[in-house]
């Protein structure tokens, strides 16, 4: 696993640091929720392509650097193409799944053959479509980066058991961040996989460390002591059970709403921190602690509220994150000049979504 990312030392920036700033209000985002919901619901989830182009949009035009806000310029209709061919791959999948046949086998390759160019046109949809000051962004991944980066490195992760998982999420990075442009002007990654997985052994280090209290605190051997006494024809105390089982989902969640956000904050700083446009850098200092806050209190108060507390929570969250990014310019922000536009149609970002594969910036 040979590291081959940039390592030249960061430019020094000459000017002050230009912080992002979202302005998104949970009340506001709330009416666009809503509607979004109830549509998306009597439409029978045909809405949900305009959703999720009104939901964009309020995020980006909310999101601001250096006085001038982004843009989203998706069009609903190819994303509602593109979701009806990701439902086509995903419906030919489990029908091929239900003959238990060679046919299987065959779906199978066909869609993992498909999927490396699907995602990298998902990435030239989602980049090209946006923009701020009237400019837009753009991807310029190859195919074959594409095919080396999901396909070759992703059965290496499952040949060995996601040993190699760290070492295909810096290699992902790196070719979205390397391909990626604004204007005429070129993102570049240097973060290594050494540095990922050194955030990966500490999430495995508080996994194990979850199961070492969990079995410690005897609830495993309780659970083990019940199943047996079922086995042997005894009856267990219903409420000792339901106890049991409130006890472990509990600890679950909780272990979930603890490492997730911690593993996030990590993983996300030292991406964009190894990330820079052109000779400017871009510094991120997203804190584990106030995510997992942030993470437990919206967990609380969706259950409480029956989710509409939702956009709330959504607003929230997209503010301690994008509050903790800043651009360092080397330069005057002046200097972008707009490139040539691109046709790019949205069949990749939604076939990728319809796989539940997370490929955003």
């Amino acid at each position: 696993m040979e590291n081959v990312s940039q390592t030249e030392p960061p430019t020094a920036s000459t000017q002050e640091p230009i912080p992002i700033r979202f302005s998104g209000q949970g009340g506001e985002y709330f009416r666009i929720w809503i509607v979004n919901l109830l549509l998306t619901i009597v439409t029978v989830g045909i809405y949900s392509a305009w959703a999720k182009v009104r939901r964009l949009q309020y995020f980006y035009r909310h999101t601001e650097l250096a006085g001038s806000s982004f843009d989203f310029h998706g069009s609903p209709v190819k994303i509602l193409a593109g979701r009806l061919i990701a439902l086509a791959l995903a419906v030919g999948y489990r029908f091929s799944i239900g003959l238990h046949s060679r046919v299987t086998i065959l779906v199978v390759i066909a869609i993992a053959l498909a999927l490396p160019w699907l995602l990298r046109n998902s990435f030239r949809f989602r980049l090209y479509n946006s923009s701020w000051r009237g400019i837009r962004f753009h991807f310029r991944g190859s195919v074959a980066g594409s095919y080396r980066v999901f396909l070759l490195n992703g059965f290496l992760t499952l040949l060995t058991l996601y040993v190699m998982a760290p070492f295909m999420h810096q290699r992902l990075k790196e070719y979205q961040h390397d391909n990626s442009w604004f204007a005429r002007t070129r993102f570049s990654f240097h973060a290594g996989a050494t540095e990922f997985y050194g955030i990966y052994l500490l999430l495995l280090a508080a996994i194990v460390v979850f199961a070492v209290v969990i079995i410690g605190s005897g609830l495993g051997s309780g659970l083990a002591a019940l199943t047996q006494m079922q086995r042997h024809g005894g009856h267990p105390d219903p409420r000792a059970v339901l106890r049991a089982i409130i006890i472990l989902y509990g600890a679950l969640i909780l272990t979930a709403i603890i490492i997730g956000p911690v593993f996030h904050a990590l993983i996300t700083n030292l991406i964009w921190n190894n990330t820079r446009l052109g000779e400017h850098r871009i510094q991120c200092n997203i804190s584990p602690i106030a995510l997992v806050g942030i993470g437990m209190s919206n967990f609380v108060l969706v259950v409480l509220t029956l989710g509409l507390y939702t956009p709330w929570a959504t607003v929230r969250m997209a503010r301690i994150q994008l509050n903790a990014i800043q651009l360092l310019p080397a330069s005057d922000l002046q200097e972008f000049v707009s490139a040539e536009p691109e046709s790019i149609g949205a069949v990749g970002e939604e076939a990728a979504t319809a796989f539940d594969f997370d490929i955003s910036l």
